[in-house]
């Protein structure tokens, strides 16, 4: 059961939500293994390597052998937790996580940190658009999209519990919240936040804020809208969209990834499997690479804020 948060303010950074779950999980567990890809400053996983030194390994700039490290750990009863940015921990890995991890029936739990606008100065060489899309190809692959700390915390905590490879991706600085603390979620299913008439709004990721925020615009136009936080992209809730599709004039997805092979794509899929003739807007970004800029003048740029949002719905 989730409740939502009142004030809609900044939260704690995902970061350090991050970092907090683990820290108390390692205190209990001392299976679980946080692994760093010397990006312990930027991530605060320099924070564990203080508080448990031997649950803590940095293995350098070296993330295919990350995860091949935490593959073996997997093997002799350790359940490892990896960071480093987004693009790294899937497109670079890609066939590690897909021989040493997956197919070999592994645990690896991974976070995959500023996906997308997020990036930042960090430019198009760090930007994910495309982390979704490649891992949605890998059987039994759960992937989740925190929508705010409260969400991610949550979604570590879960991940310590099961088997297999579970990714999580997620802004490394602060959100808005969406959720009040000691709220419970669970993966593969979809939080209706909002209900409507006209249209069913998808969204996931930090971007689950504009999505309320748009519906509230569109409602001042006469518009009622569902919202979905469709935190788990995979496997995903199939059964809440067929349920909530009924009487929609549009379905509408937002994501800060892709359009292509994301939220908005999986969400196709279940439309064109059900034979559903009911106009799909998928909001996201258009097969482009990222550039150098603030996360803020960024989401600007790839038509990720509320006012673009709105702009490309009416």
């Amino acid at each position: 059961m989730f409740t939502l948060d009142s004030d809609n303010d900044f939260g704690m950074e995902l970061r350090a939500a991050v970092v907090e779950e683990l820290q108390d999980l390692m205190k209990e567990n001392s299976k679980i293994i946080a692994l760093e890809a010397d990006l312990g400053s930027a991530s605060k996983w320099i924070d564990i390597s203080k508080s448990t030194p031997k649950q803590f390994i940095n293995v350098g700039i070296s993330e295919a052998n990350m995860v091949g490290v935490a593959a073996g750990l997997s093997l002799t009863g350790f359940t490892p937790f990896i960071h480093t940015f987004g693009p790294f921990a899937t497109r670079r890995v890609l066939d590690q996580i897909y021989m040493s991890g997956a197919y070999s029936k592994n645990t690896i739990n991974i976070y995959g940190s500023d996906p997308g606008f997020t990036a930042g100065h960090n430019g198009g060489t760090h930007t994910t658009w495309e982390d979704i899309a490649v891992l949605r190809s890998i059987p039994d692959v759960v992937i989740c999209d925190a929508a705010d700390a409260v969400q991610m915390k949550w979604i570590i905590k879960e991940f310590s519990m099961l088997k297999g490879i579970h990714y999580v991706r997620g802004n490394r600085k602060a959100v808005k919240n969406i959720y009040e603390d000691g709220s419970n979620f669970e993966l593969g299913k979809g939080n209706l936040l909002r209900e409507g008439e006209d249209y069913l709004i998808i969204a996931t990721g930090q971007l689950v804020s504009e999505a309320l925020e748009v519906s509230q615009l569109l409602l001042e136009k006469g518009i009622t809208s569902d919202v979905i936080d469709m935190f788990t992209i995979k496997p995903l809730d199939r059964e809440l969209i067929l349920e909530r599709v009924i009487g929609k004039k549009k379905i509408i997805t937002i994501e800060n990834h892709s359009i292509i092979g994301g939220l908005g794509s999986a969400v196709a899929e279940v439309i064109a499997d059900n034979g559903i003739g009911i106009s799909l807007q998928r909001i996201g970004v258009d097969s482009r690479f990222g550039q150098v800029g603030t996360p803020k003048y960024l989401q600007k740029e790839f038509g990720l804020t509320t006012e673009k949002i709105l702009d490309q719905i009416i």
